[in-house]
């Protein structure tokens, strides 16, 4: 079957459960799936339990999907992605966004546990994604394309929407901290960054370093949605400070700025509108 045929099974499977339409999808990354807690009237559906949904393997991440409110916006928040290390194609990596757009979602809100290549950040500072820079060898988009979906050659210019960014900093000031911008560099992985790499990556204008996210925004953009991705700074990158990097501290940072992280999406995603 193609990529419609199976999106659409996705689709219906999921609207026979959750019984509303979303005005935006979040997917929360490693670390950061308490989010999906804070959802009012909340319908949660296991993976597992969604036809030839990708099933999450990283530690960090539930794989759940959770349906709810927050305020009267409703959301479908992804607990849980699926990552290029894990043996899938870019096309599965970003299946969950295709079946987001169709389920109705106008927006994402995509975070991820990112490495700080910029040395003004900080361990557990929160960076909204100004640009993107795409290492990791692949592109959802590769193959035939869905006219249906979205054109042949998409516009990358402003992928990540410069409105919903000043909304996001303006949600910030009024919890009390600053959100600063940045670029983020998206490797392959599953291997964390030699110190060289970051020094390349530095070079070439990168403030983040992760290792999913791209093939999300893309396909987001393909589909004609705005998106808001944020990343939390869980690790210095290689060679920033002298220790090694672990995935356990990924998790923790993750776990020590959930509070400030989950306040920030409730203010943002009722002001979202397509």
């Amino acid at each position: 079957m193609n990529q419609r045929m199976l999106a659409d099974l996705a689709v219906a499977a999921i609207q026979a459960k959750i019984g509303m339409t979303p005005e935006a999808g979040v997917v929360l990354g490693s670390g950061l799936g308490a989010f999906a807690d804070e959802l009012r009237d909340a319908v949660t559906i296991d993976y597992h339990d969604i036809p030839h949904w990708p099933a999450s393997t990283a530690i960090g991440h539930a794989g759940k999907l959770v349906a709810g409110y927050i305020g009267d916006a409703p959301i479908v928040v992804l607990s849980g992605r699926a990552h290029l290390y894990e043996g899938y194609t870019p096309q599965q990596a970003a299946f969950s966004t295709r079946v987001m757009s169709l389920l109705g979602a106008h927006s994402m809100v995509i975070t991820n546990a990112a490495g700080g290549i910029n040395l003004s950040y900080s361990q557990g500072t929160l960076v909204a994604i100004a640009d993107h820079i795409n290492l990791q060898g692949v592109n959802p988009l590769t193959g035939p394309n869905d006219d249906a979906w979205g054109p042949r050659f998409p516009d990358m210019t402003e992928a990540y929407s410069t409105a919903y960014r000043a909304i996001a900093r303006n949600a910030a000031a009024v919890l009390g901290f600053q959100l600063p911008e940045g670029v983020y560099a998206a490797l392959a992985g599953p291997n964390y960054e030699t110190p060289a790499e970051i020094r390349y990556l530095r070079a070439i204008g990168a403030d983040l370093v992760g290792m999913s996210t791209v093939p999300e925004v893309i396909v987001a953009n393909h589909m004609g949605m705005r998106v808001l991705a944020i990343s939390c700074v869980t690790n210095m990158a290689a060679g920033v400070l002298d220790q090694k990097i672990d995935h356990e501290e990924v998790l923790e940072t993750g776990r020590q700025v959930r509070g400030r992280f989950t306040e920030l999406l409730k203010v943002i995603l009722p002001q979202l509108k397509g």
